[in-house]
Formats: structure tokens, C-alpha cells, sequence
């Protein structure tokens, strides 16, 4: 922020700095510190993310503010359907978690970058910043035309000294109840301590949060599943210390300083390395001690493997009593139980598919035709599937009809040097 303000201070003007972020906090975050830092300066910025009203932003966006933070699907979606604002004198660009905007997969911001890109002048300072080195982003250095500055923070650990980083070993079965006798043990130790929780759905993070809520933990839930405003109250409201205990699917994981987090809880163990580090690193921030407690089940043990392998160091092991688990097993399963149950009737997957239709009417598809589609898919790759199953069965006659054949032949060639020989 500080580089970028310097130079803005010697010729400021309308658009001069984009800043683009894979998740809607972080963008707030980064607003945020180029805010506070502006302010001598009379700093204009504009947050542009999904959920939020697109009129609103289209008008801030044409009031030339000095600064944009965006997320690539929202900007990509102003870019495609207004002309009030234009990219074309922008100074800077700025990738933050570069990585995980580049890397292409589940989501897949590739196509939002290239309207971005294409609205951008050639004649610009980029910038990628990311706490992970991915196999993309060592290309993309290869790749430049000029020689690119690059620089990386050097250690022989992937994470902080001042992390003390631990593994639970737990049956499947058992996990939430290894879950909640930990928080109980962190609260009771310290009773100021804040905690994040990381899990792998949206569901399974609700389902935590309301379990959590029936044993009295202060806890909140933070996932894309929530409207705009719900998630940055959760997050405030973690921040501020009102709640202690912040349940999280991975939008929590990149890039947010809360430098009050003494735990991070891993509910899941990460199927990919850099996934753990992004996570750990909620926590020992700015050279604060904690800690980081991974749920281990038989079913993880090669993905420890790989953490360990990538962060260059061997995860201690967290020792608890299991006595105190067995004790309180039936009741968080029964408890955990009636919690999906209250779920299924708070519609959850519903909104989801609802979610998903809003998400298909933003992008201009029609959501009945997406879903024909689908289904045609489906009857399409159903008849193939059925098609090649006969194709087997009908080349499996085949061979066996085959084998017969020779079979017989053989019988009767035996048959015939038996008379032969008793001749």
C-alpha cells in the first residue's frame, strides 16, 4: 500500500490502482489499510465484491475513486455490462494470493482475468504477491517479457518459528467428540484465548457452529453460504472479541489479520499443503507465539505426509485423555445428530441451489435451461455408459465362446490320440 501511495501522491488522479483478491474479506481488509494510510492524502477508494448491490458500485465506479479492491467476478461482470468507468490510465495492478487467483480448478478465475486484463494498458507496474510459491506462478516469472523483480523470504521451514504445530490422531467416528473436548480444554486454560476452527463444507460448518452453540461455546460461523452482511458481522464480531470461537470454511484461510487468534483448530486435515499453511497462518502472526491442532483421521495419514513433506518439519504429537472423550462420545453424537436434523429444516441445500441460480442469472444463463442441459448430459452419458456396458458383455460373449471353442477342439484332439493310442 505504502509504494503505491507515494507515487500516487506525486500525480494523483482517478483509477490509478487495482488491487485484485480471490475472497470478499480480504478485498474489505485491504480497503481498509489503504484508508487509514490515505487519509492525509483525501484517498477515494471503491470495494468492489460480490453480494453486495452492483448499482451502488457502478456509481462509486464512475466517481473515478484513486483506488479499486475487487474480486475478479464482479469486476469481469462491471466491465461486461457498463461503460460508466474505464481502466485505461491505471498505474498499478496488484495480484494478492496470486496463486490461488492463477491456479485453475473448482474456481476458476480465468476467464473473469482475461476481460479484466484486456481492460488494463499494457504500460503498468504489475504486482503478484502470495504466501505459497505454486508451479504457475514460477512460470508465470519464466514467462515475462522483462526481467521481473522477485523476491522470496528464504527460511528452512515453510511456517513460522513461533507456531507450535500438532497433530490428533482420531477414529472417523469419534472426531467431533476429540472436537469439542479440545475447545473445552483451551477455554478452561485460558479463558481469553480466541480460536478458528477450519472445516471442509459449508454444511458441515453450520452443523459445528449450532453443536458448539448447545454446549454454551461462544462460537460464530463464517462461509460463502451466508448473505454478504451476515459475514462481515461474524467477522467483526470475531475481531471485537464478542464471540471467542470462529467456525470457518476455507474463506477464512487466506490472507485475514486477526492478530488475536492463539488456536487454529484444523477439523479436517487440508487435502493440499499449501492449504495447511494458508490455514496455520491465521494464528502466530507478526511474531506472537500459537498454536495449530490438526484432526488426524485413519484416513489422513498420507496427507500428513505431504504437509509435512512440504513444510519441512514433523508434526508433534497433541496428547488428550480419552477417558474424558469416551465420557461425553453419546452425547455430542446425539447432539450432533439433532443438529443436521434442525438443518434439513432451515432448508439448507435449498438456498444453496438458490445460491446457485442467482450465481447462473449473474453470469447471463437462464437456470431452467442450465438445469435441461444437465439433464440431457446426464440421459446423454447414462445411454454411453449403458452402450459400452453392452459393448463388454456382448466382447466378454465373445471371449467366452472363443475359449469354448478351443476347449472343445482340445477335448476332441485328446479324444481323437486316446483311440489312436488304443488302436
Amino acid at each position: 500500500v505504502l509504494p503505491v501511495l507515494q507515487v500516487l501522491s506525486e500525480d494523483p488522479y482517478g483509477i490509478f490502482c487495482l488491487v485484485l483478491t480471490p475472497t470478499r474479506e480480504l478485498a474489505y481488509q485491504i480497503a481498509e489499510q489503504f484508508r487509514v494510510l490515505g487519509k492525509p492524502l483525501g484517498l477515494k477508494d471503491c470495494v468492489v465484491v460480490g453480494g453486495l448491490d452492483m448499482v451502488a458500485q457502478a456509481l462509486e465506479l464512475s466517481r473515478k475513486p484513486h483506488v479499486v479492491i475487487a474480486t475478479p467476478g464482479r469486476l469481469a461482470d462491471h466491465l461486461r455490462s457498463s461503460n460508466t468507468f474505464s481502466l485505461k490510465k491505471l498505474k498499478f495492478l496488484v495480484l494478492d494470493e496470486a496463486d490461488r487467483l492463477l491456479e485453475q480448478g473448482s474456481a476458476d478465475f480465468t476467464a473473469d482475468l482475461e476481460v479484466i486484463l484486456e481492460a488494463v494498458p499494457a504500460r503498468r507496474q504489475t504486482l503478484l504477491f502470495s504466501a505459497t510459491l505454486t508451479e504457475t506462478l514460477t512460470e508465470l516469472k519464466s514467462l515475462a517479457a522483462n526481467r521481473p523483480f522477485f523476491w522470496e523470504a528464504v527460511s528452512e521451514v515453510r511456517t513460522v518459528e513461533e507456531l507450535d504445530q500438532r497433530y490428533l490422531l482420531v477414529p472417523e467416528a469419534v472426531k467431533d467428540a476429540y472436537l469439542v473436548h479440545l475447545v473445552q480444554t483451551f477455554q478452561d486454560e485460558h479463558e481469553d484465548w480466541s480460536i478458528i476452527i477450519f472445516t471442509k463444507t459449508c454444511k458441515d460448518c453450520q452443523v459445528l457452529n449450532m453443536m458448539l452453540r448447545k454446549y454454551n461455546f461462544p462460537s460464530i460461523a463464517l462461509h460463502s453460504m451466508m448473505k454478504q452482511r451476515q459475514r462481515f458481522a461474524a467477522l467483526a464480531k470475531f475481531k471485537s472479541s464478542i464471540f471467542k470461537i470462529l467456525i470457518a470454511t476455507d474463506v477464512a484461510a487466506r490472507g485475514l489479520d486477526i492478530p488475536a487468534v492463539q488456536v487454529v483448530i484444523n477439523h479436517n486435515t487440508p487435502g493440499l499443503p499449501k492449504i495447511y499453511i494458508h490455514r496455520v497462518g491465521r494464528t502466530a502472526r507478526a511474531g506472537r507465539r500459537g498454536m495449530a491442532v490438526t484432526l488426524v483421521t485413519q484416513y489422513d495419514i498420507h496427507l500428513v505426509h505431504a504437509i509435512e513433506e512440504e513444510i519441512k518439519l514433523k508434526l508433534q504429537e497433541f496428547s488428550v485423555e480419552e477417558r474424558f472423550v469416551l465420557d461425553i462420545l453419546t452425547h455430542v453424537n446425539v447432539t450432533r445428530r439433532e443438529c443436521e436434523i434442525e438443518l434439513e429444516g432451515m432448508d439448507f441445500d435449498e438456498k444453496k441451489e438458490i445460491n446457485k441460480r442467482k450465481q447462473l442469472i449473474l453470469e447471463g444463463k437462464d437456470p431452467d435451461l442450465e438445469a435441461k442441459r444437465k439433464a440431457e448430459l446426464a440421459k446423454i452419458r447414462k445411454k454411453n455408459k449403458q452402450c459400452r456396458e453392452k459393448i463388454q458383455q456382448a466382447l466378454q460373449k465373445k471371449k467366452q465362446l472363443q475359449l469354448k471353442r478351443k476347449l472343445q477342439k482340445k477335448m476332441e484332439r485328446r479324444n481323437k490320440l486316446r483311440a489312436e493310442e488304443e488302436k
